[in-house]
Order: structure tokens, then C-alpha cells, then sequence
């Protein structure tokens, strides 16, 4: 997985309008001469996961040196399966997904680079509720996103932050994407939880009223970001300096960045999806603050997610933010990095 990296005597010769050209707004750093090949894994394709989709077809980790084959997961939890079986290098997920294994008593799964600090999934009702209130849940059927228990949990944490005993709704947990979205269409359900382009789509159709966004209700948590496993993490740690210092750029540029900006960059990611629902889907991101301006995952942000999953019940005990989280990438390459 190595490359070798180039002479930086080699590109003193190259002229600054060339290494403009070359590089990505901001960057400044030589490319090295041979790629190093990273196998990245994601749980499934999401404009929430937008930083990513920014880093690769932006070209900030291609100036890093880095050459990117990503892959989705065939289900949920295939993240870990492909980091575990030595078939990815890094992964996109929850911190859940490494809770999940230690409860279990299994292998650490190490969090090194947050790619977004809120819920990025929305509730829409069949019916209009300009008065929406959280009580308005009790008795009824929703049908929650089937891909991550995260969604779920945060619903129940927030449900039970308004007074709202969550054992008095219905949840259909279960559903792949298209039979949620036919099943909601149907009437067989109250309301929907789930993300863009779902939610645009039923809007724009009438079949679905947005009442709540779970980022906005949830509050700040570290909801996605790359883990690895320690070893790989130790063995690669150059080469991980280098990935998450081209995320960093990412982060930064989309920071200065329009709605319709971001969404022109990873439109290559999501071809099926047309513009205007791209660009919307983005600026209820950025209203939100979904997206981190550094990698950084923080320990306030790790408690506020570990009480979610305490009071879920999807975790029994406290784990510690060290065994979890690695800060020293994002702490070296936010202190290194120019502007």
C-alpha cells in the first residue's frame, strides 16, 4: 500500500502557475510521483457523506498522493466486515458500528476523522403539521431508516427528551429503501424517517410533509466519520496523515463554499440524482451545520452519542473516548496545515 514519494527537489522546477494547476485551492505540498492505492468502504451512497464525494472528485486527496477505490457495503454492518477481513483499508460509519464490537467483546475499530456532526435524516408526515409537536407520535406508525440503528436511537433519545415514552409509537425498523417509500406511500404508515433524495422526492410529490429535521432535534454528535483498525493505523500512519489532510482541505474549502458549488463537485457520485434536488438536499445540510470544518472528533461530542446509545439500550456500559477515538491525525494535520 506504500507509494514512493517524490523528490521535492524534483518539483522546485516546476513553475508556480504549473502546480496551481495541479493542485487544489489551497494546497501546498508536492504530489507525490507514484499513487498510494487506499480502499475506502462506505455504508451506503449518501449525499450526507457529501466531504467525502469532495475530497475525491475535488482533488484533494488525488494532491495528496492518494488514489481512492471506494465501495459501498452489500448491508449494514458490512463496513466492519470489510475492515475486519482485510478487504478495505478504511471505512465511513458510526461510531456505533466500534461500540458494537466492544460490547461484544470484539476487536477495537479506531475513529480517526469526523466527516459530519449532526443526524442527517428528516421526518416527513403523510399529513401537513404546521404545528408539529412530538406528541403527535404517540399511536402512530413511523417508519424509520433501515440501513443504521443510529437514526432509531437518536428518535428515541429525542422523543424522550419532549416527554414522550417511546414504547407508545410504532416502529417499522426493517424496510430497505424502496419498500419504506412504498410502504409509506401506501398509507400504511404515519410518518418517515430518512434522508435525501427520499425526503426531496415525496415532497416535491406531495405525498410527504416535512415536520422535523432529526439533525436540528438530535443535536451535535460525531454521526459519521473514517475508522480503521489499530493496526493499520500504525502500520500506514504516513499515509494516513496524508488522507486525512486531504479531507481537511475538503472541509475547508466546503466551508467557503455555495450550496450549488458543493453540489456541482459530487455530482459524479450522484449521477441519478438531478441538480436541483442535489442542491436543495445540500443547503438543508449547510442550514444545519451537519458538516465538521476540521476531522477532528471530539470527547463532548463521543459522551453526548454514548448517552444516545445508553439510553437506547444498544450499549450496557461507559467506553472510553481513548479506546475509540483517535485524535493525534487530525490533531497534527489541523495544527500543520497552511490557511
Amino acid at each position: 500500500m506504500r507509494g514512493d514519494r517524490a523528490d521535492l527537489a524534483l518539483f522546485r522546477a516546476f513553475d508556480a502557475d504549473r502546480r496551481r494547476r495541479c493542485l487544489p485551492v489551497g494546497a501546498d505540498r508536492a504530489i507525490p510521483v507514484t499513487p498510494v492505492r487506499l480502499r475506502v468502504v462506505e455504508p451506503f451512497r449518501s449525499l450526507f457523506y457529501a466531504p467525502q464525494f469532495v475530497a475525491i472528485h475535488g482533488g484533494h486527496l488525488a494532491a495528496e498522493g492518494l488514489e481512492i477505490a471506494l465501495t459501498t457495503a452489500a448491508k449494514g454492518g458490512g463496513t466492519v466486515d470489510a475492515l475486519l477481513n482485510g478487504k478495505a483499508d478504511l471505512a465511513l460509519g458510526g461510531l456505533m458500528r466500534s461500540f458494537e464490537l466492544l460490547e461484544r467483546g470484539g476487536p477495537r475499530l479506531v475513529h480517526f476523522a469526523a466527516v459530519n456532526d449532526r443526524n442527517g435524516f428528516f421526518l416527513l408526515s403523510r399529513e401537513p403539521r404546521p404545528r408539529f409537536a412530538w406528541s403527535a407520535l404517540v399511536g402512530r406508525t413511523v417508519i424509520s431508516f433501515g440501513g443504521a440503528p443510529t437514526p432509531w436511537l437518536c428518535m428515541q433519545a429525542v422523543l424522550r427528551r419532549h416527554g414522550v415514552d417511546p414504547a407508545r409509537v410504532t416502529f417499522i425498523r426493517e424496510l430497505s429503501t424502496p419498500d419504506a417509500v412504498a410502504t409509506f406511500r401506501a398509507g400504511k404508515a404515519d410518518f418517515l424517517e430518512h434522508g435525501p433524495p427520499v425526503v426531496d422526492q415525496l415532497i416535491a410529490d406531495g405525498a410527504g410533509h416535512l415536520v422535523a429535521s432529526m439533525g436540528e432535534a438530535t443535536g451535535p454528535v460525531p454521526f459519521s466519520s473514517f475508522m480503521a483498525t489499530p493496526q493499520m493505523l500504525r502500520r500506514e500512519r504516513d499515509v494516513f496523515v496524508r488522507f486525512v489532510r486531504g479531507l481537511c482541505r475538503a472541509q475547508r474549502w466546503m466551508s467557503a463554499a455555495t450550496a450549488a458549488e458543493i453540489a456541482a463537485v459530487i455530482a459524479p457520485a450522484f449521477a441519478e440524482i438531478g441538480a436541483e434536488i442535489r442542491v436543495r438536499a445540500v443547503e438543508r445540510y449547510l442550514r444545519q451545520s451537519t458538516w465538521v470544518g476540521d476531522p477532528m472528533v471530539t470527547r463532548a461530542g463521543f459522551e453526548a452519542l454514548q448517552e444516545i446509545l445508553l439510553g437506547g439500550g444498544f450499549i450496557t456500559r461507559r467506553h472510553r473516548f481513548e479506546d475509540l477515538v483517535d485524535t493525534a491525525l487530525a490533531t497534527h494535520v489541523v495544527s500543520t496545515m497552511a490557511g
